[in-house]
C-alpha cells in the first residue's frame, strides 16, 4: 500500500515538490552559511519524493 501511495503522489505533486527543494538545496549551497540548510533541503527533497512510510525524527 505504501508503494501505491507513492507512486500516486509522485504523479500528483510530490515531483514538482522535491524538484523545488533541490533548487532551493543547490542556491543554499553557494554561500558557507546556507551548507547546513542545503543539505536540510536534500534530505527533505527525499522525503517529499516518498513520503509515505518514512518517519521525520
Amino acid at each position: 500500500m505504501k508503494t501505491l501511495g507513492n507512486i500516486i503522489w509522485v504523479i500528483f505533486g510530490g515531483l514538482h515538490i522535491a524538484l523545488e527543494y533541490f533548487i532551493a538545496g543547490l542556491i543554499l549551497m553557494i554561500t558557507i552559511i546556507g551548507i547546513p540548510f542545503g543539505k536540510m533541503h536534500f534530505r527533505l527533497e527525499k522525503l517529499a519524493l516518498s513520503p509515505f512510510g518514512k518517519e521525520v525524527v
